[in-house]
């Protein structure tokens, strides 16, 4: 064993210089050690990405709902038909039929 360690390292030595391992031990040390991995950086992308989408997605409904106070605020029959619509409340002369 001994025998073929010695001949590894001496096939080492002669076709791959001291610095070329250095920067090669470096290189690996960076890609699967440490905080900052390659991987661990692939993983935050994906979790931003879908954090990202769901921001878009909250920030839709939130535009929605700040649009329809603004038409509340300023359209008495808009808001006479969601009162009506949301909490059932009728007229005195009619019939309200819930659906669920």
């Amino acid at each position: 064993m001994n025998e073929r360690l010695q001949s590894a390292w001496s096939w080492v030595r002669r076709f791959m210089p001291l610095p070329t391992i250095v920067c090669l031990l470096v290189v690996a040390y960076i890609i699967f050690s440490g905080d900052s991995t390659v991987f661990r950086s692939i993983d935050y992308d994906h979790k931003i990405d879908s954090l990202e989408h769901a921001l878009a997605a909250e920030r839709d409904t939130m535009l929605y709902y700040q649009d329809l106070n603004n038409r509340l605020a300023s359209d008495p029959e808009l808001m006479e038909q969601v009162v009506r619509e949301q909490y059932g409340m009728k007229r005195a002369s009619e019939d309200v039929y819930l659906f669920e």
